[in-house]
């Protein structure tokens, strides 16, 4: 059994600094100490992902935020100061996504680079990021599940409940293995943007399933809705790129 810690990690200057962005600091800085590594692979330059990073960065959480503020507007009307503080959670990842996505396009156009090469080399990064960021969940005692009797279950309001943030964490750190494995393998420019896309909406829609706080598009979970195009748009991405690559 696990009960969520105290969700600040330390005061600094009078100012708590919450795990939550902690635990996101360290998987962004994961991501692009690992992209500046392999980018040569993909032959793009290793200082090109610091110029990307600095771009990426703030897009992507800007974008994340307003993404959960948007599905949750009947919560943040009218309070500026709330929709601004992060601290103490409400990122979208998928807001964040489509957010790093746009940025990244714009970023290619701007330097001449393929996007799928950049996308290829982004993606499995972004899988050990959000394997690490998740915990930041945890730590907040938010995105778990309804009640369970599991022994791996964790306590949040005296009540025992699946820890969905735990099962996501552990599907993106092997997604992230998965896909590191077959970075040297790719038969075509995309194919791991694919499998991302693919292989962590796939999970979403099951974990999203167990969650109590899911974002809503009227009886519909966002998440599961949003996840299931995306599988559509990766498999017919997956088969064109294939058929264009022979």
């Amino acid at each position: 059994m696990m009960s969520a810690p105290d969700p600040v990690a330390f005061t600094a200057f009078g100012i708590d600094v919450m795990w939550y962005g902690v635990l996101i600091g360290i998987g962004f800085f994961l991501a692009i100490l690992l992209c500046y590594r392999r980018a040569p692979e993909y032959g793009i330059k290793s200082d090109t992902i610091i110029d990307f990073a600095i771009v990426l960065i703030p897009v992507s959480i800007v974008c994340a935020r307003a993404y959960y503020v948007f599905f949750s507007w009947d919560h943040y009307r009218g309070d500026i100061s709330a929709i601004l503080n992060v601290r103490n959670g409400g990122l979208a990842i998928h807001g964040g996504i489509i957010g790093g996505i746009i940025a990244a396009v714009l970023f290619c156009i701007v330097k001449k680079i393929c996007f799928f090469d950049l996308a290829d080399l982004i993606f499995p990064t972004v899988a050990l990021a959000q394997s690490i960021g998740r915990w930041g969940n945890f730590f907040n005692s938010e995105a778990h599940g309804g009640p369970t009797d599991l022994p791996w279950a964790i306590e949040v309001n005296g009540q025992m409940v699946h820890p969905t943030f735990l099962y996501e964490s552990i599907w993106c750190f092997c997604l992230f293995v998965f896909l590191s494995i077959l970075m040297k393998r790719r038969k075509f420019a995309g194919q791991l943007t694919c499998l991302y896309g693919i292989l962590y909406s796939a999970e979403r829609i099951m974990v999203e399933q167990l969650r109590t706080d899911s974002l809503m598009i009227g009886p519909f979970k966002q998440a599961q809705v949003l996840s299931m195009t995306v599988i559509v748009i990766c498999v017919i991405m997956y088969i064109t790129l294939q058929k264009k690559q022979k």
